[in-house]
């Protein structure tokens, strides 16, 4: 059997390359990978495309990894929420691109991928800017805009327990984005509080098999965006 676990946050991001598509875990700041993105600051890799719910808050994880000047294009439903200074502010400058994507359709666009569905109809965009250029089709009466599956090279993602084959739980809301993300990267790669040995997980619980994970590192005790934000820290 395969053995996931590496040793280090900065062996697990090392070989992201530059231009890679990232999706990363995380609803607001729960079950955001603070560790993995903070490691992937520090390995420097730039021109990055980034899958995300938001784009980050204050100027640590995420929003932190935009600052540093290492992404090219956001995709994402909230591109500015209560505490987001960072990226309103370079997207207001013309230094980083927008892809808006309605939530339940991101979280559909990602699913679709990890299921093998190139497309889809919605219903959700009609009539507006974010179906312009898109394939519009009738169904019962009603307009669909026709959205295409959403892929990453790597995905990056927060777990509460995880075992060295991949299999991983999640707490509560942190759960989010994280399994459907991690069917649909090419090399997802976890973080997670608790690694435990095979076979200590209920197979009734795991939530993501470990076939669609490919690297896990523990962080026992990880921060918290909110915690950091509160404490006035930034990163790097």
């Amino acid at each position: 059997m395969i053995d996931k676990q590496v040793l280090s946050v900065s062996e697990a991001v090392a070989d992201i390359p530059e231009g890679a598509t990232v999706m990363v875990g995380g609803f607001g700041a729960s079950g955001s990978p603070i560790e993995l993105l903070h490691a992937l600051i520090d390995q420097g890799v730039k021109n990055l495309t980034v899958i995300n719910n938001n784009t980050g808050n204050g100027e640590v994880g995420l929003a932190a990894l935009i600052g540093n000047g290492q992404v090219r294009k956001m995709i994402c439903s909230f591109p500015r929420s209560s505490q987001s200074k960072v990226f309103p502010q370079l997207y207001k400058e013309g230094k980083i691109e927008l892809e808006l994507v309605p939530q339940g359709t991101l979280a559909e666009r990602i699913r679709a991928a990890g299921a093998g569905i190139p497309a889809f109809y919605t219903p959700t965009t009609v009539g507006t800017v974010l179906a312009e250029g898109k394939e519009v089709r009738e169904f019962d009466g009603r307009d669909h805009v026709m959205e295409p599956w959403l892929k990453a090279d790597y995905a990056l993602i927060k777990c509460e327990v995880a075992d060295p084959l991949g299999n991983l739980t999640y707490n509560k809301t942190a759960r989010n984005f994280g399994p459907i993300m991690c069917m649909a990267a090419t090399t997802t790669i976890v973080q997670t509080k608790k690694l435990v040995a095979r076979g200590e997980i209920d197979p009734e619980h795991v939530i993501t098999p470990g076939i669609f994970v490919n690297r896990i590192v523990e962080v026992p005790d990880p921060v918290h965006e909110d915690t950091l934000i509160a404490a006035g820290r930034r990163f790097p």
